[in-house]
């Protein structure tokens, strides 16, 4: 079997077990669902997966490199300063939900962090690496942001870095139960004027 069919059938069964493990929850998915909705045989999971909490984190890197580097694409826009950058990838993200007649939000990394993370510890520390890697990400375009004078110098950019990207799942998670993207508005325009230039520093 070729290298580029084994990684196929394998990214086919992360897309599909991610998919059904973010609705059902960590608990309520099976090996049996995973390759049934693969439509291959359950041996085969074997071969690329050594457990189901293996899987999980495999599952996290494979869904979330792809869009971590997207992030880091966007933050790193040229034709951009690095303000609007950050204003940019959000108002998009806002625009993306507000078209949706009943947003709709499935997030892997927020179910398994509730429903593992007490528990296991290599998800736990995969799901930390992530969400530590996205912050990181933020607070570079919010340091090249400060050095450009659009933020006050003595701002902590980790810090709001940090700040903004829990602010955006706590809207993200009232999207969802609301059924509304009102929170993103919300969330939107306290981001607008969180990054608005201040008063220059006085020396």
């Amino acid at each position: 079997m070729s290298t580029s069919i084994r990684l196929d059938k394998r990214d086919l069964i992360l897309a599909k077990g991610a998919h059904l493990m973010t609705r059902r929850g960590y608990h309520g998915t099976g090996v049996l669902e995973i390759v049934q909705a693969a439509g291959i045989p359950k041996g085969s999971f074997y071969h690329y997966f050594a457990s189901k909490e293996d899987f999980a984190v495999q599952a996290l890197e494979h869904l979330y490199e792809p869009r971590l580097l997207r992030y880091a694409a966007a933050l790193s826009e040229p034709a951009l300063g690095p303000r609007e950058r950050v204003l940019s990838f959000y108002r998009e993200l806002v625009v993306h939900f507000s078209r949706q007649e009943k947003p709709e939000y499935h997030c892997f990394i927020g179910s398994l962090s509730f429903e593992m993370a007490d528990d296991c510890q290599p998800i736990a520390r995969q799901v930390e690496n992530i969400l530590e890697r996205s912050v990181a990400i933020l607070a570079q375009c919010l340091m090249e942001a400060r050095d450009a004078g659009e933020l006050q110098r003595h701002t902590d950019c980790s810090a709001l870095a940090e700040f903004i990207a829990n602010a955006w799942e706590g809207a993200l998670m009232r999207m969802k139960v609301r059924g509304s993207a009102a929170s993103l508005d919300v969330f939107l325009n306290q981001l607008e004027r969180l990054l608005a230039p201040g008063t220059p520093d006085i020396d």
